[in-house]
């Protein structure tokens, strides 16, 4: 009875299926394990727990939710498969609940019908997917623009969610757009080095002065930067097309 009344309860809150295979989950995490919002931005500092968390959303998907598809996406296939053996590792932890039809190192089927697919951030080799219930993006400020135009209509129909997980890299690219856009298309999550229990501050002050802080602060805050190659910053390009700045020679 207490098994059945635990798989009842993994069944209706992730947080508990994360409860389950050994993870505490922190409250940011406990979140997004529980949100239904169809458009989540993770901007996340390095080892803070984003694709670990991202896997476990994953396998409640496919257990809970029979004939589901779930994507894992990245710039490269290797990176996608690294988030994809996290989700392994959580299924394996959690008993196999519902066994696999197929299980190898790109995709997971299960006898319910789900299945869970490792993709490379190609776009001319992703287009044959459609009713997507989960897309994660992982790496996303390094996938290209095309590649996201191209997975995007996969949820269409199916009102799937999309939870796109990265630090920041420069101000560029459609996550850096989707992070400084206003209103409520998505939800954004921020979790900096400073929040994570996990990482110390004596290693914090040893990653800044070994990186330097453009690089520290993209990877560990969770800060936007301009490139080193960028010989104007965005507040000054956005400050050329700004109405209260008079030009030096009106024009007639």
């Amino acid at each position: 009875m207490n098994k059945l009344a635990a798989d009842l309860a993994a069944a209706l809150d992730p947080v508990q299926l994360a409860r389950r295979v050994g993870m505490e989950p922190d409250p940011w995490q406990v979140d997004v394990l529980r949100s239904d919002h169809p458009r989540l931005l993770l901007n996340c500092c390095r080892q803070s727990g984003k694709s670990t968390t991202a896997a476990v959303k994953a396998v409640h998907v496919a257990v809970y939710e029979p004939g589901s598809l779930t994507l894992c996406l990245s710039p490269s296939l290797r990176q996608s498969q690294e988030l994809f053996r996290k989700v392994l590792t959580t299924y394996r932890a959690l008993g196999r609940p519902v066994p696999a039809e197929s299980e190898n190192a790109l995709s997971l089927t299960l006898e319910n019908g789900s299945r869970v697919v490792s993709l490379p951030g190609t776009e001319q080799t992703i287009r044959a997917y459609s009713a997507v219930r989960l897309l994660l993006v992982d790496e996303a400020a390094r996938v290209p623009d095309e590649t996201v135009a191209a997975v995007r209509p996969m949820l269409a129909v199916s009102g799937g969610q999309l939870i796109a997980l990265s630090t920041p890299w420069g101000c560029r690219g459609w996550w850096y757009e989707a992070w400084e856009q206003t209103g409520s298309t998505y939800k954004r999550v921020r979790v900096p080095a400073s929040e994570c229990r996990r990482i110390s501050a004596a290693f914090l002050a040893e990653e800044r002065a070994a990186l330097g802080s453009w690089v520290y602060s993209q990877e560990y805050e969770c800060s936007f930067a301009a490139t080193s190659a960028q010989l104007f910053s965005e507040d000054t390009l956005r400050a050329m097309y700004s109405a209260a700045v008079r030009p030096l020679f009106p024009t007639t």
